[in-house]
């Protein structure tokens, strides 16, 4: 089985991260996988990117180029939203002399694919959703501050979408959280396309407990303290990753002997006052320095305002880490409430305090600690996860419904 997975990115990235570890989990299983993408970083023979020069220099302009249209209007908005309409004719040329079986779809925006041009890919389809834009016009998730100009462009990209998914005949889509499969099911956009739900997979031979003591060390934490950890991409700029309502539930709290670390984010100028220190670790991408420092801590918070799948938490319940988070989106299908975490009422600050105190003050940490390993073992483990979409594979390459 030849299975070609595209996505922009290789190893940068959150869908990237999730894409690239499917990627090595089919490899461990003998299927020819291979990986094409628009930006590569790592030095994976298997993944394929742009080779010379030129390829590089314009692939890097893509992105800037795809969002010329959106940048005509000076309003704001917070949501990431995307075009596009660069053509990418060469790519799928290069798609379909690579003859897969099937053509795997993930995160495929900063220019790297044009919407009409997923119809000309000669394989059957399968497309995960990582967010919200395949199924939106250019919005990537919801987004309040619509100006009348984004109204007009992100209904005309819903168009162009729904006349391009009605050429492909052979398309699975597969939301990689139970809160995607219904956003895609009760849309109009994917008509009566084959739907279903499969998570990130994760590899728990690194993403594991380690001991606390010598983590702690290794990121020079103190050792008699509680330390509450959050994390993201751009993880304090971001609305979306709820670092604001995080800051308001910790100004709720007592915290005289708890310590908070934040990755994903530089320590900025001005760090916010909250009554105990804030260690900043910068963007982290490689995975032991993730699962030590997760290791090292007492809880993860993830306070998003709407989560695709919530990779960090499966990350710190793979290490042993209880995780507290608003109970909605992706984050529904990662955390048992009160059994491996705990699920705040959407939004409630005061819940989210609640939260934080059951897990740092509960007399059964360590049976949490071990559900919440458990739970990952069970249905996130990367071995797991991979037969489950191989089995799409088959079914999708037979034609049959999966």
């Amino acid at each position: 089985m030849r299975v070609l997975i595209v996505n922009s990115f290789d190893i940068q990235g959150g869908a990237a991260r999730a894409t690239y570890r499917l990627h090595q989990a089919l490899l461990t299983q003998n299927i020819d996988s291979k990986m094409l993408v628009q930006y590569k970083d790592s030095d994976d023979s298997t993944v394929l990117g742009p080779c010379s020069k030129i390829d590089k220099l314009i692939n890097a302009l893509r992105p800037r180029l795809d969002s010329i249209p959106f940048r005509l209007s000076k309003s704001k908005a917070s949501a990431l939203f995307s075009h596009s309409w660069l053509p990418s004719g060469k790519l799928i040329k290069k798609i379909n002399k690579l003859n897969p079986d099937v053509v795997h779809l993930h995160w495929i925006n900063a220019g790297m694919l044009r919407i009409e041009d997923l119809a000309k890919i000669n394989a059957p389809i399968v497309w995960s959703l990582h967010d919200l834009w395949p199924l939106n016009g250019g919005w990537h998730y919801d987004e309040l501050l619509v100006s009348p100009y984004h109204k007009w462009l992100n209904d005309r990209i819903l168009r162009r979408k729904k006349n391009t998914y009605l050429k492909i005949k052979n398309m699975t889509v597969i939301g990689v959280s139970q809160w995607l499969k219904t956003c895609a099911r009760t849309s109009t956009i994917f008509g009566n396309k084959n739907i279903i739900s499969l998570p990130n997979p994760l590899d728990t031979e690194v993403y594991k407990p380690l001991e606390k003591k010598y983590s702690r060390e290794a990121w020079n934490l103190p050792k008699g303290k509680k330390i509450i950890l959050f994390g993201a991409m751009s993880a304090e700029s971001d609305p979306r990753k709820g670092f604001k309502e995080l800051l308001n539930a910790l100004s709720k709290l007592k915290i005289d002997d708890t310590e908070l670390v934040v990755f994903g984010s530089t320590r900025p100028k001005s760090p916010p006052n909250i009554g105990c220190q804030i260690h900043y670790m910068g963007n982290l991408s490689d995975d032991i320095s993730l699962a030590t420092l997760y290791s090292a801590v007492d809880v993860m918070i993830v306070p998003s305002r709407q989560e695709a799948f919530g990779q960090t938490a499966s990350e710190a319940m793979a290490c042993g880490v209880p995780v507290v988070a608003f109970g909605h989106t992706g984050l529904l299908d990662i955390i048992d409430h009160k059994r491996n975490g705990y699920l705040a009422k959407p939004f409630d600050i005061d819940d989210l305090v609640e939260g934080i105190k059951f897990v740092l003050d509960a007399d059964n940490y360590s049976e949490l600690s071990q559900m919440a390993r458990e739970k990952v073992l069970r249905e996130f483990d990367s071995q797991v996860v991979v037969r489950k979409y191989i089995n799409v594979y088959e079914k999708v390459i037979e034609g049959s419904n999966v």
